[in-house]
């Protein structure tokens, strides 16, 4: 299992990259495949707790019956505009509900951040990273990216050799 901390010693300059963007809005996207097979893309909140990313939800919602039935999921950062300025992270894994042991803990550590706590039951997940990729575009077009694994060099596009096409 790639725990965050994992993540962050095998891909530093990736991992800080992430966290800056997941940081900055305190929200992500997280892609799941729904009953059906058709995929579910929902806005969750996620903290970093004992060295793992974490997501959670409301007891019994959709998309987290989606991730007990299927654990694949792709966690993406916000984006605000479509001029790529801002960068793009995308981690792919499997979501794993938290060992029972630690769920009480995770409890406390969220209020003791948030002052709240869930006043039943609620699901919660930890994140276990197969691999990640961050995507920036400069204002010139020009396509910087930064994958894991791999051997942590950017590679770097420019003009038409930038475009999705390519």
């Amino acid at each position: 299992m790639t725990a965050w901390r994992d993540f962050e010693r095998e891909a530093p300059e990736l991992a800080r990259l992430a966290r800056e963007r997941f940081d900055s809005t305190d929200l992500v996207m997280l892609g799941t495949l729904r009953k059906d097979g058709w995929p579910r893309i929902t806005p969750v909140e996620f903290t970093y707790f004992e060295g793992d990313f974490v997501i959670g939800g409301m007891w019994q919602s959709k998309k987290m019956l989606d991730l007990l039935r299927d654990p694949r999921c792709v966690v993406h950062s916000t984006t605000s505009n479509k001029d790529g300025q801002q960068g793009d992270v995308k981690l792919y894994g499997n979501a794993l509900p938290m060992a029972e042991a630690r769920v009480e803990p995770y409890w406390q550590h969220i209020y003791a951040k948030l002052h709240w706590r869930p006043t039943g039951p609620a699901h919660v997940f930890v994140v276990d990273i197969k691999s990640a990729g961050y995507v920036v575009f400069d204002a010139t077009g020009t396509m910087r990216m930064l994958t894991w694994p791999g051997p942590g060099d950017w590679v770097v596009k420019h003009g038409e050799d930038a475009s999705p096409e390519s």
